[in-house]
């Protein structure tokens, strides 16, 4: 009878550095490079009052990758998300292995306003940039919309841009708009936000 190498898979401590768990040409590793080299989150520095007392926040770029990756992974609740910082070695890498409690995802996820509707129009930005909008078609999470095409009900080129921007500031309101930017991350055909090297 043949013999094997045992294969131990029990938990045991691994010194590794997380940095490179954030593969290049993964979405995680693209989410990573926007909001660390292009995306200004600046914006969410207004949210705290923490300079002279209080602990130390969490970083909003930091809280922002880890719930667009784990949105993009179908995971949208804050008890999720923070299992998956606990166990998930991306998302340990991600959030510095510090592990967001639930509470505070869910706090800062549910505080999101205005900056919502400034990020999103960031990435469209970058999208747009990167040759990753083809201008044919607009759809939400890959869903493509049943239309009517007749005259009557279409109207003048006008008309679909002023409807078009309408529904974007009604969609910018609620309060899944995040899930969208994950939804950018790709394009028809397959790039990520960025070139990564």
């Amino acid at each position: 009878m043949a013999r094997y190498k045992w294969i131990d898979t029990s938990p045991r401590f691994l010194a590794m550095d997380l940095a490179k768990q954030l593969l290049p040409g993964s979405f995680e590793h693209a989410v990573h490079h926007l909001f660390e080299h292009e995306i200004d989150h600046g914006g969410f520095a207004a949210r705290y009052r923490n300079d002279q007392n209080g602990a130390p926040a969490y970083p909003p770029g930091m809280l922002l990758q880890v719930i667009l990756c784990a949105y993009a992974r179908g995971v949208v609740s804050s008890r999720g998300i923070e299992r998956l910082c606990r166990e998930h070695v991306t998302f340990i890498a991600l959030c510095g292995d510090t592990a967001p409690h639930f509470t505070t995802l869910a706090a800062f996820v549910s505080g999101l306003g205005e900056e919502t509707a400034r990020l999103f129009a960031q990435v469209l930005y970058l999208c747009d940039r990167q040759g990753l909008i083809g201008r044919e078609m607009f759809a939400i999470d890959g869903v493509k919309l049943p239309a009517n095409a007749s005259k009557a009900k279409s109207g003048t080129r006008a008309d679909s841009q002023r409807q078009a921007r309408t529904a974007v500031c009604r969609w910018l309101e609620l309060p899944g708009a995040m899930l969208c930017l994950a939804a950018l991350s790709t394009a028809r055909s397959g790039r990520y936000l960025c070139s990564m090297n």
